[in-house]
């Protein structure tokens, strides 16, 4: 309960930075998950910065990919290559935690901001940054499929929308 508070906090707080900055900086401010510190989204792959699911994203801290059945195709293929020896095939963790779910080691996680967070900067132990690997696009992509992983309660499945949830099946491998 006390995790959920102080994620749902450190999105508001990032929102009102945003926001407070003046209408010329309408973007989210993204944090290391660790460090707390800003993270600069500038680093890492120029292409697939500008795409209008990155661009909303950006904005809303939303994963505009979620449940997307044209982009899951991508998002498993990306997931395949970039994560799963770590996480597993299906998200059930191997090298890395389990991300299919709901169990999360960082809290943030339950937001779309914070997995983006947690993949683009890296986390503690052997989960480096991504941003060199993976375009913000693809990170989008990736986000989307280890959402769809999830095999807990769509009732807590915080990152989808209302009728997302109403719709979403747990994943069964």
């Amino acid at each position: 309960m006390v995790k959920k508070l102080v994620s749902k906090i450190l999105l508001i707080s990032g929102c009102i930075l945003a926001a407070a900055a003046g209408p010329a900086v309408a973007q989210l401010v993204f944090l290391n998950v660790v460090t707390g510190e800003t993270l600069d989204i500038t680093q890492g792959r120029p292409d697939g910065r500008d795409t209008p699911a990155v661009k909303s994203f950006m904005q809303t801290g939303i994963n505009p990919y979620n449940e997307d059945p044209d982009v899951l195709v991508k998002g498993e293929v990306l997931f395949a290559t970039a994560c799963s020896a770590c996480h597993g095939h299906v998200g059930e963790g191997k090298i890395g935690p389990a991300i299919n779910s709901g169990r999360w080691d960082y809290p943030q996680l339950e937001e779309d901001k914070g997995l983006f967070e947690t993949v683009f900067g890296g986390a503690a132990r052997q989960m480096g940054p991504q941003y060199e690997m993976l375009t913000q696009d693809e990170i989008l992509q990736v986000m989307a499929w280890v959402r769809h992983l999830y095999t807990g309660d769509p009732a807590d499945a915080t990152w989808l929308t209302e009728s997302q949830r109403a719709a979403f099946k747990p994943y069964q491998h």
